[in-house]
């Protein structure tokens, strides 16, 4: 009875796994989706407005000496959406990017923290339905004709904090559910679902940018509202200690190697019913579905304080790391389609679907950064390499792309898998391993709170990235370019101590710094 149980949990644990992954995916691929249309959108607030002045010269030179009767245009004509028609546009766009980013930062500090107190589920569809509401408020800005910049500094500081519900519910989600086995390709392959979100929000934004761009924000911003109703009525949230029901007679089991004080049925009575028992069969026997002693506690393990995650090792380090790696990310990702339009003079449409390129790297990067690691053990030694060779790549790509078409695509997509391989890794696989560390003593409920310092870290360097870069390009692109690439020599500096640890480790099998 004990075998086909184990055989019974196996295939239950399975779809549940498979629901989890699939769905997890999803979700916050439409996070990111949501993100994107500011990127794309931007070549449309500002447009070049050269071509028009000159019209508009020609056609009032011609009202005055021929045709008086006709009316003149003005040559300060309206070409760009207001308060961003101004010499400053750079700037004001940096200003609504950092607005986002730093309440995206400061939050994410907070979202674990309240995470771990509060179903995910709910916390989750929540997070996801205010989201929705906010891009959507951003895009209603073009139908009411608005023209304050306050109005959509406001809609991004909203949006900033409510999209931090996301990263650390799914972590944890994905986290509890696999293991360490095969975490780093599993984690890669699921993580590829930034860039999954970044391509499709480039497209879905980039289809209307130059028609109607107010649509290019509330059809994302109804499409994460609409998964936040999934989220709730589909989310699975894993049990601390996972156990599958079977209608056999075996009601005398004594437990698992004659301990006789296992705790492991489920009282009729019980007042908080999980999602998962919900789903399991009643008038039955519970087994474990790991042959471990599950002993009955009066208390569930109490959340990891703040500054107990912090003295987790490697936190510290992989954290400041993530600040730099992110850094070069988000500049990517909210400059990029904008560089792509001044440098290769492309319109906005063409530049957001070649900007879709660096997200395609981005996946390849993400799940090769988790092979190598798994197959090595080695995650920080994986990520320095990375961002070694990622340094000169930034480098050639500011280069190259002024060559023509064919080798700015090539370099896009090595660029891409480069500085999204690490950031990837130590978001996802990272994180999970430091958030399940032994010196937590099996203490689940520290994955939210670890998840939220790492990536909540790195949020800093997003803020500042895109900030940094609004600054800069107004002297030329190639100081941020350097910009990006001295962040990328800082983040390997950050990790020199860990490699050093994982390179010299004489123990027989691979160690990670994170264990």
């Amino acid at each position: 009875a004990f075998g086909l149980a184990l055989g019974v949990r196996h295939m239950g644990s399975v779809k549940y796994k498979a629901l989890t992954f699939i769905l997890t995916f999803l979700l916050y691929t439409s996070f990111h989706l949501s993100r994107k249309p500011i990127s794309i959108v931007k070549s449309e607030l500002h447009k070049n407005c050269s071509s028009f002045s000159e019209l508009a010269t020609i056609a009032s030179s011609n009202s005055r000496n021929q045709q008086p009767s006709l009316p003149s245009l003005h040559t300060d004509i309206d070409c760009s959406w207001k308060p961003f028609d101004k010499s400053n546009y750079k700037q004001l766009l940096g200003a609504m990017d950092y607005s986002f980013l730093c309440a995206y930062a400061v939050g994410m500090y907070l979202s674990g923290i309240i995470g771990e107190r509060l179903p995910i589920r709910l916390y989750l569809t929540v997070g996801m339905l205010t989201s929705g509401l906010f891009t959507c408020l951003f895009g209603l800005g073009y139908f009411y004709n608005i023209h304050s910049l306050g109005f959509y500094i406001f809609v991004q500081v909203a949006n900033g904090l409510v999209q931090t519900t996301g990263w650390p519910s799914v972590v944890t989600c994905i986290g509890n559910w696999f293991g360490k086995g095969r975490r780093g390709l599993i984690m890669g392959l699921w993580n590829s679902h930034t860039s999954v979100g970044n391509i499709l929000g480039s497209l879905i934004a980039g289809y209307w940018v130059s028609s109607n761009w107010g649509l290019s924000f509330i059809v994302p911003g109804l499409i994460i509202a609409v998964m936040g109703v999934i989220c709730f009525l589909f989310l699975i949230e894993p049990l601390c200690f996972w156990v599958i029901c079977m209608s056999v007679s075996t009601k005398s089991w004594k437990g698992v190697n004659g301990h006789t004080e296992v705790y492991l049925q489920y009282k009729e009575n019980n007042s908080q019913v999980n999602d998962t028992q919900l789903l399991l069969p009643r008038d039955s026997v519970c087994v474990p579905v790991q042959p471990v002693v599950v002993v009955k506690s009066e208390s569930e393990p109490s959340a990891i304080s703040f500054m107990g995650a912090l003295r987790i090792p490697g936190v510290i380090e992989f954290s400041l790391c993530l600040l730099f790696a992110k850094l070069v990310s988000y500049t990517f990702l909210f400059w990029l389609p904008l560089y792509i339009t001044k440098a290769a003079h492309l319109d906005a449409k063409k530049a957001g679907d070649l900007s879709t390129l660096f997200d395609v790297g981005g996946i390849v990067g993400g799940i090769l950064a988790g092979v190598i690691s798994d197959k090595l053990g080695k995650r920080a030694t994986t990520c320095a390499v990375m961002l070694l060779l990622a340094a000169p790549t930034l480098y050639g790509f500011s280069m190259i792309s002024e060559f023509g078409l064919g080798p700015t695509i090539g370099m896009l997509l090595v660029c891409g898998g480069l500085v999204n391989g690490p950031y990837a890794l130590i978001t996802t696989a990272v994180s999970a391993d430091l958030g399940t560390h032994k010196s937590l003593k099996g203490n689940a409920r520290a994955l939210s709170t670890v998840t939220a310092i790492i990536d909540g870290t790195g949020s800093v360097g997003a803020a500042l990235g895109p900030l940094l870069a609004g600054l800069l390009s107004a002297g030329g692109w190639d100081q941020v370019f350097y910009m990006l690439m001295t962040a990328d020599f800082l983040a390997l500096l950050l990790l020199l101590r860990l490699v050093t640890k994982e390179v010299s480790s004489s123990k027989s099998r691979p160690i990670s710094a994170v264990e």
